[in-house]
């Protein structure tokens, strides 16, 4: 009864016709997944297996079937071909009726397997370098099954591209994309031979642009499942468009383990253009060793944020100093492209033709300066590094350094040279020989001037240093005691 009457207490409280109901929940929105079946149609037939193989000497035995009858054969199998048995001198010739030892045979053997591409309707087909790389035979496999064996136009190891033509017409090229377009969570396929399984189609996400790994190059990194074999197959888009080669994993067991990196195709076309023309690829130099811009470096050189290259040293009569740029520079932009990170530079540089006048943007004593350099052929040989004297030591001042003179055939008046190092430049980094060329924004010319400027440095703020060792310069930071 005392539920009953629960029940009659809440119904009496409820307005009149309203009904008891529980309030309808709305349905989830349906999200529908790509459906990769067209792409995969449009696009499996222009992927190809490319395989390869390798000459590798045969080793006869020394006696019996295969050998020559000749028992001391047997010596030379552990001691070498030169080995001579006793009695006879290098001049001499093996007795009358036996053969000169016979020139050693090579046999071709399977080295790999890759994947590549159609290129263009006349036979143009695009891969890895590491695929075809001490290859003797190069086949392509169509998806027909039809092999054509491929001839080697031009190779690029340092973007890892290979060009390669086989002798066939009418084929379907696969369209070329714009990876400069491709965002993140945007969905893109692989199709290739992941162990020799040809025609293997996988999918996922781009999970990364522009990864540096320390290469030449900026990656594509996606969670696209690729495995030894995929190499120099292509990275599909949802349009059929290749946005990339796939070129490399970042796995501990040599298998896939959620990260795929591919190079993009705006670089790779870039190559593929220079190898069409001349069969090898000409990049642009202009005569600088850079590093990565500290962020607290970037503040202590009124920088703002750290980007940039920060240049380390400039090559002698190079093109980057005939333009007027020194250590300790950073060179913020390259023909009006801003250098986020410090590998944007040599990308640049090397795209750009040799003999073009370029235009460097230089952070230099909290401004910036336009440089003009004429670029060269990064294949031109560097100056070699010169020794650094290494003088006694004496006292030291309040950086914990103690400096003197440069010598007299230096060549240069910027700088001092480091005597003795203690705490606190010590415990920057900072060693006996090392130049101080700058400090904060002044420039050093000489251990008088050195002096002064010490002397009137306020301890409340980090002092920044421009220090040179092997002809390396770097930003030290060193906080005064």
């Amino acid at each position: 009864m005392a539920g009953a009457a629960a029940g009659l207490l809440l119904a009496a409280t409820l307005p009149m016709g309203v009904a008891w109901a529980e309030t309808p929940t709305a349905p989830a929105p349906k999200v529908a997944l790509p459906d990769f079946t067209q792409v995969v149609a449009e696009t499996e037939g222009s992927v190809v297996n490319i395989r390869t193989t390798e000459a590798v000497p045969v080793r006869r035995s020394p006696v019996g079937p295969g050998g020559n009858g000749d028992p001391s054969d047997l010596f030379r199998w552990f001691f070498g071909p030169d080995f001579m048995p006793p009695g006879f001198g290098p001049q001499q010739q093996k007795p009358h009726g036996q053969p000169n030892q016979p020139t050693p045979k090579e046999r071709t053997v399977p080295r790999g397997i890759g994947s590549g591409f159609i290129l263009s309707s006349d036979g143009y087909v695009l891969t890895n370098n590491h695929v075809v790389d001490n290859s003797n035979g190069i086949f392509v496999t169509m998806t027909s099954g039809k092999e054509y064996k491929a001839k080697v136009i031009g190779t690029d190891a340092r973007t890892d591209i290979a060009l390669l033509k086989i002798d066939a017409k009418d084929l379907k090229p696969l369209p070329i994309g714009d990876s400069d377009k491709l965002k993140k969570g945007q969905w893109v396929l692989a199709i290739g031979s992941p162990f020799g399984l040809d025609s293997t189609v996988t999918a996922g996400i781009v999970s990364a642009i522009n990864r540096d790994t320390g290469d030449y190059l900026p990656f594509i990194q996606t969670d696209v499942a690729v495995n030894p074999g995929n190499s120099g197959g292509p990275l599909i888009n949802l349009q059929g468009q290749v946005v990339g080669i796939n070129s490399q994993i970042i796995s501990r067991s040599g298998g896939f383990m959620g990260i795929s990196l591919a190079i993009p195709i705006d670089e790779v076309m870039r190559v593929v253009d220079q190898l069409k023309a001349h069969g090898k690829v000409t990049r642009g130099r202009i005569g600088v060793q850079i590093t990565e811009v500290q962020d607290d470096v970037a503040k202590a050189l009124g920088l703002g944020t750290a980007h940039g290259a920060l240049v380390s040293s400039v090559e002698p009569d190079g093109p980057a100093a005939k333009a007027g740029v020194h250590a300790g520079d950073v060179i913020t932009g390259f023909n009006g492209q801003k250098i986020v990170h410090m590998t944007d530079l040599p990308r640049l540089v090397g795209a750009t033709r040799p003999g073009t006048e370029a235009t460097l943007q230089v952070w230099r004593k909290g401004k910036t300066l336009d440089l003009k350099a004429k670029v060269a052929e990064l294949d031109q040989k560097v100056a070699n590094p010169q020794n650094q004297e290494r003088p006694s030591q004496t006292g030291v001042d309040r950086l914990g350094l103690s400096v003197k003179a440069l010598p007299a055939d230096s060549g240069t008046n910027q700088g001092v040279v480091v005597v003795q190092s203690q705490s606190p430049a010590a415990d920057s980094g900072i060693e006996a020989g090392d130049l101080i060329l700058r400090i904060n924004e002044t420039d050093i010319t000489s251990p008088q001037q050195y002096e002064k400027v010490v002397k009137g440095l306020d301890k409340s703020h980090p002092v920044v240093l421009l220090v040179s060792r092997d002809q390396q310069s770097q930003w030290v930071i060193v906080k005064l005691q």
